[in-house]
């Protein structure tokens, strides 16, 4: 896992009663950053009025919270108390950068008030999404068509196409193969050099000389046939029919697999001075990552 993840945090959150003893709250907070501080700290802040809402998960990392189970999807509860995980709601004369992230306090940092509730929980869901983001929507990666992207798996190298970044095995990225895929004409317009019914990206002999596109590399074994050139008018070899030298390969090249994390947070049953609150939705985040791919060579 990646040590560094890039996160986007959009939430809104309104908190609100009509008592005319208890104070009201309405916070909206748009692109903020999420970071990791020691122990876990998801928060939220804004300048007008400057205010805060945090919250502190102890003996957690995001990495932790990223570690997804066979389904995907990872979740846990962690109530709030006095000793442990903790929600604050604050409000200061302003706010300094790096409120919640520095060792040592902002020297401007001038809390006006601190409310912490020690009762109530976060309830925090993780899933994971996974692509290969080769252009083709992974819906349309069903070839079969029974509803489960698992078993469609052209090359057999135990990758499924939604996931393997090259979906036949030629060694040449299905991205790189003109799919061009579009919601109005579909696959009508997808390279097929051959012309036999199969486009580039499905066919593992791309120029129909009979000699695989991935064993053409007649100038260079890199795995990696489309810089192998022995007519520069034609083109690559594994396009050229008239090239058919059979160089074997033997593995195939690098399978990156792109994840998308989707965490949400909920809160509940959460105790302020003059503010109960029984749920509401903190807001949700996404993070990026990726995992190499281990495609079996066939």
């Amino acid at each position: 896992m990646r040590n560094l993840l890039y996160i986007c945090f959009i939430g809104l959150i309104a908190l609100s009663c009509d008592d005319g003893d208890i104070f009201e709250v309405s916070l909206e907070f748009d692109d903020v950053a999420l970071e990791t501080c020691g122990n876990l700290v998801f928060f939220k802040e804004k300048d007008s009025p400057p205010e805060t809402l945090s919250i502190q998960i102890s003996n957690r990392t995001f990495e932790q919270m990223l570690a997804v189970d066979v389904n995907n999807i990872f979740s846990e509860t962690y109530m709030f108390s006095a000793s442990t995980n903790s929600f604050n709601y604050r409000t200061y004369s302003s706010i300094p950068d790096n409120v919640f992230c520095n060792d040592v306090p902002p020297a401007n940092l001038n809390i006006t008030s601190d409310a912490e509730s020690t009762s109530g929980q976060a309830d925090l869901t993780t899933i994971l999404i996974e692509d290969d983001n080769d252009g083709i929507p992974a819906e349309f990666e069903d070839l079969n068509g029974n509803g489960n992207l698992d078993d469609d798996d052209t090359d057999l190298d135990g990758i499924p196409n939604y996931l393997d970044v090259d979906d036949d095995g030629d060694n040449v990225y299905t991205a790189l193969e003109e799919v061009n895929y579009t919601a109005i004409d579909g696959f009508s317009n997808a390279l097929d050099t051959d012309n036999d019914g199969v486009p580039n990206y499905l066919d593992n002999d791309d120029d129909g000389d009979t000699v695989l596109t991935r064993d053409e590399e007649n100038i260079t074994q890199d795995n990696n046939p489309q810089n192998d050139v022995l007519d520069p008018n034609v083109g690559a070899d594994y396009l050229n029919f008239d090239v058919n030298t059979s160089v074997p390969a033997t593995e195939y090249k690098e399978h990156i697999i792109q994840q998308q994390y989707t965490i949400t947070i909920d809160i509940q049953n959460i105790q302020l001075p003059n503010l109960t609150q029984q749920a509401f939705s903190f807001g949700e985040l996404t993070a990026s990552s990726t995992r190499l791919g281990e495609p079996v060579f066939n």
